[in-house]
């Protein structure tokens, strides 16, 4: 029996950074959020361009990372030409924390 590969990817992976502000934050989180938050990045640098987590507006070409039942919320860019993953912030979703932290770094 031959076998035929139709299609090849090569899996590449993006290296993640954080903003110092961001990076202060995520290490001041629980262990359970931190630990969620590890889980989905570990995803988000197989392939960062998830359409629905994009954000819009003034965090155009942004993205998000949301854990529901916590309420944090991660905010991401991407820069493909380094293939670096971004964290700009993270916060709260009610007050919406890491989406005006996000758009302060953006506006530097």
């Amino acid at each position: 029996m031959k076998t035929v590969i139709l299609s090849r990817s090569i899996l590449t992976t993006y290296n993640l950074k954080f903003e110092r502000k961001a990076q202060k934050l995520f290490s001041k989180l629980g262990e359970p959020v931190k630990s969620q938050f590890k889980e989905k990045l570990r995803k988000v640098l197989e392939n960062p361009h998830i359409e629905a987590n994009r954000l819009y507006g003034a965090l155009s070409g942004c993205y998000k990372i949301k854990l529901k039942q916590s309420g944090y919320r991660l905010v991401y860019k991407v820069e493909d030409g380094e293939l670096l993953v971004l964290v700009l912030a993270i916060g709260k979703r009610e007050r919406k924390e890491a989406y005006l932290m996000a758009e302060r770094v953006l506006d530097k």
